[in-house]
């Protein structure tokens, strides 16, 4: 199987962090948020990755080369302009190929086995299979709720989706490429018409989003490793 990073959005939040440096190469532990899902990547043995970089790209790029320092291999899916997480996505298939693939927000951080993920036996007419996690403070209403291991916009317990998931491309078949498309509206019509499925995932998850969240998963790592 092989994996997108997402990697191309400004990082407004994360400002002035971000005015020269983009977010993927923003370090906690000790190292860039992107470096930490490509160690965890090449460890589950998927090597085939795309990062797709918009703003300040050139400099995540200079950083991660052909990734084989890693032990992976890397594609860049270049945009002009960030498209937005569908958009992205669509712009970068010609570089994932037919099958089923890994999709990764840069700026998350989880305890996850991706391995595990990738081996999710995902029946042919799904179009995604998400991971939820409990909701975190600053999202406290959720995104989705489960049912019987689908996805659906029901107003039961709702979960909130963490920026990780597998997608089969006919997802976005209706993007014309270059596009700027979000990712929502595409999932809340395929959970209506039975097409998402999705677990949830109880271990350790972070949104990075701002610098106060980039502190505590910083004494996370570090605290972990001592």
């Amino acid at each position: 199987m092989k994996a997108m990073i997402l990697a191309a959005g400004r990082g407004l939040r994360m400002a002035p962090l971000t005015d020269n440096l983009p977010k993927p190469l923003l370090a906690a532990g000790g190292k860039p948020l992107i470096s930490w899902h490509l160690e965890k990547l090449a460890a589950a043995n998927i090597i085939e990755i795309v990062v797709n970089v918009a703003h300040l790209g050139t400099m995540i790029e200079e950083s991660l080369g052909n990734g084989s320092r890693f032990g992976v291999s890397i594609q860049y899916s270049r945009e002009t302009e960030a498209l937005e997480t569908a958009g992205g996505i669509a712009w970068a298939l010609s570089k994932l190929g037919d099958e089923p693939f890994l999709v990764i927000n840069a700026d998350v951080y989880s305890d996850l086995d991706y391995a595990r993920l990738c081996r999710h036996d995902m029946a042919s007419a799904v179009r995604a299979h998400l991971i939820l996690v409990p909701n975190p403070s600053h999202h406290p209403s959720g995104d989705f709720s489960l049912s019987n291991g689908f996805v659906t916009n029901g107003e039961n317990e709702r979960w909130t989706y963490s920026g990780l998931g597998v997608y089969r491309p006919e997802l976005f078949g209706t993007i014309v490429p270059g596009a700027k498309c979000p990712l929502a509206p595409l999932l809340r019509q395929a959970a209506d018409d039975g097409r998402v499925t999705g677990q949830l995932h109880s271990g350790f998850w972070m949104d990075v989003g701002n610098p106060l969240r980039l502190q505590e998963l910083d004494r996370h790592i570090r605290q972990r490793a001592l």
